[in-house]
């Protein structure tokens, strides 16, 4: 399984290839793509994984980075598996059309850096998805066409900030994009067949204990029908991250919350796709 990444080393960027002995380089064979971003706007998700090839290992010691730090438009879907919507305790019906809600690259860090937990508010929440990065564009896709649009996966800790989700009465915007409270990565996984989406299982754990487990199967809003929704009102372009709702168990659905707080490590893992940790510290604010 190919998994290329975006890293740093001494305060240098680089995209590259994932081995169980460490990265290899390649951004140095691809001047002209500057980031991983850039290399899926040109299509060149083949090249890479073709160059992973053979390769010799270039770093050992390395930190990861947001998978796509540049990315400009990263949507998620919101209540998206059937117990999420019990779990607002409204008694609302299921809604018809998905929600909906941009967040953006600055909200996001890399695997194995901290959440950062803000000194205005302390409701720092987990969420554990799958997202999605499309790779060919499109407008008012077909729902059976809406994978051919898809390059590659990755995993998402969609963190948030729940009391801010509340501050207004239409959107969740700002609880949903404090600077690192969610992450994404560690790496891109290439798309070849439905079964890596048709079949997968996310778990979400909280210092080992088991918080979140669904299978993608049961989304009340399946992935190629976000696409086809999505491309309806937007076109799609390459690039672009569709992260795609999270199952019931997040810690303000227990009674009491049980939020996240300095110390906790989370861990989101998919077969086929891998896994995604992040511990939590509070912000260092002067």
């Amino acid at each position: 399984m190919t998994r290329l990444a975006t890293y740093s080393v001494k305060d240098k960027t680089f995209f590259g290839a994932v081995t169980d002995e460490g990265m290899i380089a390649l951004s140095p064979l691809f001047p002209q793509w500057p980031t991983l971003y850039d290399a899926i706007r040109a299509g060149g998700m083949k090249e890479l994984v073709a160059a992973a090839n053979g390769k010799p290992v270039t770093h050992t010691d390395f930190s990861y980075e947001m998978v796509l730090p540049d990315a400009p438009r990263i949507l998620c879907v919101g209540v998206n598996f059937p117990d999420r919507n019990a779990e607002y305790k409204d008694g609302s019906s299921q809604p018809k059309y998905m929600s909906l809600f941009p967040r953006f690259a600055s909200g996001f860090t890399g695997h194995d850096r901290p959440l950062i937990r803000p000194p205005e508010n302390h409701t720092l929440d987990y969420e554990g998805e799958v997202a999605i990065v499309i790779g060919k564009a499109g407008r008012r896709i077909k729902t059976e066409d809406a994978y051919d649009h898809i390059c590659a996966l990755t995993l998402c800790n969609e963190g948030t900030i729940r009391d801010w989700v509340r501050h207004a009465k239409f959107n969740v915007t700002q609880g949903k994009n404090w600077d690192r409270s969610g992450a994404l990565g560690p790496w891109l996984v290439p798309f070849e067949k439905a079964a890596q989406l048709d079949e997968a299982r996310i778990v979400t754990r909280v210092n080992g204990e088991v918080r979140q487990d669904d299978t993608l199967k049961r989304m009340t809003f399946p992935i190629r029908e976000e696409i086809a929704y999505i491309s309806t009102f937007m076109t799609l372009q390459p690039g672009d991250v569709i992260v795609t709702g999270t199952p019931t168990g997040a810690g303000a659905r227990f009674d009491p919350p049980r939020y996240l707080k300095p110390g906790d490590v989370v861990e989101i893992e998919v077969d086929g796709i891998g896994l995604l940790r992040n511990g939590v510290e509070d912000e260092q604010w002067a």
